[in-house]
Formats: C-alpha cells, sequence, structure tokens
C-alpha cells in the first residue's frame, strides 16, 4: 500500500493518480466505504533506524498499533505526500527544535508520562529519568551519558511540538472555513542508544509510551477525529533526509488576456454605442413624462359641457 497515498486520502484529498490497482485495493482495505467520512488529520511520524526485529515486539502490547499493520518495501524514491494547496492544510512539523531544556521541562516530561525525574544539583540536564512502560516495568534514562540524553531531549521535543500542535488545532477550530491538518516529523535517537549502550529495546519501550501518551492526548483534542501513522523506516537515507516528503501541487493560475489596439478599439466603440443607447433612452422617457404631464393639466381644466366622451349623446342648447 501507498503510503503517501493513505495519507492523502486520510486528509481528505484525492490519491495520486499514479497509485497502482493492487495499492488500491489495499487502500480500500484501511479506508470506511464513505469517501466523505475521512478525519482529515493525520498525525505522523517516521521513526528511522529500527531494523531488528526484536525491537519491534511490543508493538501488539500498545494501544497505539492495535488497529492496523503493514510493511513497506522501500524503494529509491521519498513518499511524496501531494496536497493541493497551502490553504487547504495545515502543517506542523515536530522535528523543530527550539531553545535550550531545562531540567524543569525534563521533570514536567516525565510527570506527563507518570515518572520521575531526579536533577543532578551540580550540574543541569545530569539527572536520571525514570519512565513506566506498558509491561508494568520502569525504564531509567541516565542524563549523563550522551545518547541517552540526546534520545530523552528528542522526546521532549516530540512531545513539546505536539502540544503546539494541539494549540494550533483549537485556533482553526474557531475558523469557518477548517483546513486539513498535518502533524509529521521524525524520530532518530533510538540508533544510536541500540549502537552505544545497546539499550535499543529500552529506548522502543519509552518511546512506545510517550507515542501512546501523546496519541490519547491528541484523540482527546481532536475527538477521535484524527489517524496515527507511525513507520518504522530500518535503512534510513546518508544525509539523515526524512523518507516523507511534503509536496503542494498548487493549482493552475487564470490566464491573463493582453489587450491589444484592436481590442481596446472595439471596447471604446461598444462605450459609444452604450452611452448614445441610455441617452435615446433617457430623451424617450423625459418626452413622455412631459406630454404625460401636460395631458393630465389640460383634462382637469377642460369644461365638463366639452367632453366629447362624456357628452356625446347629449344635445346642447
Amino acid at each position: 500500500m501507498s503510503l503517501s497515498a493513505a495519507v492523502s486520502v486520510l486528509l481528505g484529498f484525492a490519491p495520486p493518480a499514479s497509485l497502482s490497482a493492487d495499492g488500491s485495493s489495499k487502500l480500500n482495505e484501511v479506508l470506511v466505504p464513505n469517501p466523505f467520512d475521512r478525519p482529515c488529520a493525520v498525525f505522523m511520524l517516521e521513526v528511522r533506524g529500527v531494523g531488528d526485529p526484536k525491537l519491534t515486539d511490543d508493538l501488539d502490547n500498545t494501544q497505539l498499533f492495535d488497529a492496523y499493520h503493514s510493511k513497506i518495501i522501500p524503494g529509491p524514491r521519498k513518499a511524496d505526500i501531494q496536497i493541493p494547496d497551502e490553504d487547504q492544510v495545515s502543517v506542523v512539523f515536530l522535528d523543530e527544535l527550539s531553545e535550550d531544556r531545562t531540567d524543569k521541562e525534563i521533570r514536567n516530561f516525565a510527570s506527563w508520562l507518570g515518572g520521575s525525574y531526579v536533577a543532578d544539583t551540580l550540574e543541569p540536564l545530569n539527572g536520571e529519568l525514570i519512565i513506566p512502560v506498558a509491561d508494568g516495568d520502569h525504564v531509567k534514562l541516565h542524563m549523563s551519558k550522551k545518547a541517552e540524553k540526546d534520545f530523552a531531549l528528542k522526546l521532549l521535543v516530540l512531545s513539546q511540538n505536539i502540544k503546539r500542535a494541539v494549540d494550533v488545532h483549537e485556533h482553526l477550530a474557531q475558523s469557518i472555513r477548517r483546513p486539513a491538518e498535518l502533524m509529521m516529523g521524525s524520530f532518530d535517537g533510538i540508533k544510536a542508544l541500540q549502537e552505544q549502550y545497546g539499550l535499543g529495546q529500552q529506548g522502543m519501550k519509552i518511546l512506545l509510551a510517550t507515542l501512546s501518551r501523546i496519541f490519547d492526548s491528541l484523540q482527546t483534542a481532536y475527538e477521535g477525529q484524527i489517524v496515527g501513522v507511525v513507520f518504522f523506516n530500518e535503512t534510513p537515507s546518508p544525509q539523515s533526509e526524512s523518507v516523507l516528503n511534503l509536496m503542494y501541487t498548487s493549482r493552475p493560475s487564470p490566464r491573463m488576456l493582453a489587450e491589444t489596439e484592436g481590442s481596446r478599439n472595439a471596447t471604446l466603440a461598444a462605450a459609444e454605442v452604450l452611452l448614445v443607447r441610455r441617452t435615446l433612452a433617457w430623451l424617450t422617457g423625459i418626452i413622455l413624462i412631459i406630454a404625460t404631464l401636460f395631458g393630465i393639466y389640460f383634462l382637469l381644466n377642460m369644461p365638463l359641457t366639452r367632453d366629447t366622451l362624456l357628452y356625446s349623446n347629449v344635445k346642447l342648447d
């Protein structure tokens, strides 16, 4: 099934014309039959560097992945998500970085996930992050280690950008014409965690717990009218570019006809004819009004005995 076609249809747009018959049939397995019943809101995340099957063993125990699983064979091209116009969709990128983080933000993030954070009194962002996971266990991340710190900070950025997307949604909900909403981004923290410390499984558990918490908040904010798409990319591009590519297929602009000398003369001639016709119409109307007024005046001041219509059969002395 084409990932780009599925996202386009979920947003309420037509799938690309290049979609094959096999891809169209698989797309029908996911979508409801009613074409007017589309969520028009999609949360899409690319998780890079997750190729080990052991890292995805916990998918079935996560509410986020309880609906539909599909394996996509990667190709040389990117997944182009075609959008007709910028005005028809609101896009929030989830991997945008902002200012430096603080221990307070990490503590709030841990509390949001139901965990805790023990800060280091000597150095900021150097404490211990404890996150509960699906199997009832708790996973600890030591912020003193670079890979674990980067992993935790990337999760924090993802959660904060999700909150920003919810704020955008609440603003759009008050507008008359509501565009489709797309939240898209990528996450590449697990690969470094697995390569340096062999903690890929623990990192996956924390990621799935975070995604479950994120999707629960999105379901509440969107009242269930949103679909989550998580794409595990085993072989990301060496340039660290996302396989998801957003394309705007802008509408063709209307052609403006250039005014030539002949068309200018024809326009002037038509204006002259219109002026003559309006002048004649006004003059005719004024003459009729004057004639009517004169007729009423003479009729009211004429002697009754001279009215031939009233006294046509009367013999006058």
